[in-house]
């Protein structure tokens, strides 16, 4: 039941495909056991109750616009935002990209938290413009160092604690209770179960570019077992460019396209070891992901992915398929090495508990802390 003197936090997210209900939860998690309770609004998708479970808050609205509809102006959305906002004794908002930011700022008077989850939100000068106007109530969060950085060379006289890094976090009970055992994850994926295998998971764009991935394993190959395979999960446009480049290595019988898997980190624990190649990864969930699977973890050296593995994986210079060729074979000889680093160390650091106070010591929450009066 919903009292008038309830304090209330207005999470808005523009969508909640991929990885966004999950960073729901996560936002969600960070008021557990406080006075506060958490609204999550959807601004696109249909209402879902799996997706009202999963956003683990206290009241879940689905706005329902199309992509089409929250183009432009956005004001039949302003108009619902500021309609909820007076619903509720709301005392701060979180909105996750720049379209809610947007929407929250003009909507609402609260204090807003801004999450960016990718490089290049202000790139246009009247995104900046807008922000800067609304510097006093806005606090930006980016999911790594590496996209703090690029937002605070946009915002070169905003204080440092304006623009601050909450990473993302993972659930590691919940995502650990849906993987599936090597040998059901290869029975369920027909993979070989004797097979040495390096996986990898993402889109096929270039964004990605898992062709340097595959001119790595072609060059490690001959220092890895003799039934290596390199798996790769995700579809995408540059599917027939890749399957023609492993003609081209003649590796068309050691690589395998497993094509688009729904909850495709169930399956990680098919793999001896993972690998992502991407090119400035603002943060890399499936890093974690493959950490919970205890898996070795091997990182292009540039975006969110390499802060990620910091002290746990190895990294590779971007795009430098030698240099990636010699650490594949590293860890298959580091494979038993007793003194690997403690996966379950290392998932500690992007727990909700961890985040969970870095995030109570902002500067905007404290200040809404002294305002309501109220220990957390």
């Amino acid at each position: 039941m919903t009292k008038s003197s309830d304090l209330w936090i207005l999470q808005f997210c523009h969508c909640y495909t991929g990885p966004f209900m999950d960073c729901a939860r996560q936002y969600a998690a960070l008021f557990k056991d406080t006075p506060y309770k958490v609204c999550t609004v959807y601004l696109t998708g249909s209402p879902d109750q799996a997706v009202t479970t999963g956003s683990a808050s206290d009241e879940v609205i689905f706005l329902n616009y199309s992509s089409r509809q929250v183009r432009g102006l956005k004001l039949g959305a302003i108009k619902d935002i500021h309609r909820i906002s007076k619903n509720r004794n709301f005392k701060a908002c979180i909105a996750h990209r720049f379209k809610p930011i947007y929407i929250a700022l003009l909507a609402t008077k609260l204090p807003v938290f801004g999450v960016h989850h990718a490089f290049g939100d202000y790139e246009r000068a009247t995104r900046r413009i807008l922000v800067n106007f609304y510097q006093k109530r806005l606090t930006l969060l980016a999911v790594s160092n590496a996209v703090r950085n690029e937002i605070r060379s946009c915002f070169p006289s905003w204080p440092n604690d304006k623009i601050a890094t909450l990473y993302n976090r993972i659930d590691v009970e919940a995502v650990q209770a849906e993987q599936l055992s090597r040998k059901d994850a290869r029975e369920a994926l027909k993979l070989p179960q004797d097979a040495w295998i390096v996986g990898t998971v993402g889109r096929l764009h270039p964004d990605k570019d898992q062709a340097t991935l595959i001119r790595g394993f072609a060059k490690a190959i001959l220092q890895l077992p003799d039934n290596s395979l390199l798996a790769i999960m995700g579809s995408g446009k540059l599917e027939s460019a890749l399957r023609q480049l492993t003609d081209e290595l003649h590796l068309s019988n050691r690589v395998i396209f497993l094509g688009q898997i729904p909850q495709g980190r169930r399956y990680f624990k098919a793999f001896n070891l993972f690998a992502l190649t991407s090119d400035h990864e603002p943060f890399g969930m499936v890093l974690l992901e493959a950490i919970t699977a205890y898996l070795p973890v091997i990182c292009s050296n540039c975006g969110g992915g390499r802060e990620v593995i910091a002290g746990y994986g190895s990294l590779f210079p971007l795009g430098n398929s030698d240099a990636l060729a010699q650490e594949l074979v590293a860890c298959h000889i580091n494979e038993d090495n007793p003194s690997k680093p403690d996966a379950q160390s290392h998932l500690d650091l992007f727990s909700d508990d961890a985040i969970r106070t870095q995030f109570w010591n902002l500067e905007l929450i404290c200040s809404l802390n002294q305002e309501d009066t109220t220990h957390v």
